[in-house]
């Protein structure tokens, strides 16, 4: 459907996005994951024809979509980081409003209205003011607008920031469905890693304008197909403890965490008697130890040197 080749943006001789390539088939549910600042905004907005990119291509069904954008932008929702909705109107008047643009009119505009807001489970508050609604409602009703044509793609961009962890559940089981059970086809941004790891079939993960790693979940974990995880919990953290781990020959990384910290081993390798011997040392009490496979946030760490989130 959409395939984008060498794709790159340049503000004031700033590199936001520095030739990258990805594609997206139909029916697919597609990961961008990065940290903020990473480029990821700026590449949906090229990808959405909102921003011209200072090079590269982008097809859709083969065809130019920057030199004709046409046929791409009636097949596209794009649901923006930020609320895009008239804030003293009701969801109804929103809802309304934005069918017009696309084109709806009477019965059929009517009952899309009514469908979506079944949807997005907002349908007994529609003719409140959406500036009485909560930040996971706006998002919501968010996405019920950019529905309202029927798109086959729909372009999100870090749409659960900032709500509220029931209106994120609702949100992403409802995204869900409209892949497995409607054939949607999604571009989703994130920097929460869990997401991705429930929604997308394949990721991109993007850093500093780049993509440094692409493929299904288990094709990006097998990265680090030949390490584990060790997390340790412990009371207090003590640099000293960290230093005398991080010496050790059977321990790759090592990473703080809030509650402790992540060992990056050898698969195999027993590391735990040498971790109690230097907390004995130190006097650190160690309240769990527990090994993991490893996850993207693993994957993450290991080509980057950093967390998703630092």
């Amino acid at each position: 459907m959409i395939e984008v080749q060498n794709l790159s943006k340049t503000f004031n001789k700033v590199t936001a996005v520095a030739d990258i390539n990805l594609y997206l088939d139909e029916g697919e549910s597609i990961g961008l994951l990065g940290p903020n600042g990473a480029g990821k905004s700026t590449t949906i907005s090229m990808i959405s024809t909102l921003l011209p990119p200072t090079k590269g291509t982008i097809k859709y069904n083969g065809k130019d979509a920057v030199k004709d954008p046409s046929e791409l932008r009636r097949d596209l929702g794009v649901i923006p980081q930020e609320i895009a909705l008239y804030s003293e109107l009701s969801a109804y008047e929103n809802m309304k409003f934005f069918g017009r643009i696309y084109g709806l009119s009477g019965k059929k505009l009517e009952n899309k209205i009514q469908e979506n807001l079944e949807l997005v489970g907002l349908k007994d508050r529609q003719k409140e003011s959406v500036d009485t609604y909560s930040g996971g409602m706006k998002r919501r009703i968010n996405i019920a607008v950019a529905l309202m044509h029927d798109p086959g793609i729909l372009i999100m961009d870090e749409p659960t920031v900032g709500i509220d962890p029931q209106s994120r559940n609702y949100i992403l089981d409802m995204i869900r469905d409209l892949n497995y059970k409607k054939g949607l086809t999604v571009l989703y941004t994130s920097h929460y890693m869990e997401e991705v790891e429930k929604l997308c079939d394949r990721v991109y993960i993007m850093d500093r304008g780049e993509i440094i790693a692409s493929g299904t979940k288990d094709e990006l974990k097998s990265i680090l197909s030949n390490e584990d995880t060790v997390k340790i919990k412990v009371k207090e953290r003590n640099d000293k403890f960290k230093d005398i781990l991080s010496e050790q020959p059977g321990i790759n990384r090592i990473y703080e965490e809030k509650s402790g910290y992540n060992l990056v081993i050898p698969r195999g390798e027993q590391v735990l008697g040498e971790v109690f011997d230097a907390a004995g040392k130190f006097e650190v009490e160690i309240l769990g130890a527990d090994i993991q496979k490893p996850t993207l946030e693993d994957v993450f760490l290991h080509l980057t040197g950093r967390k998703l989130r630092d």
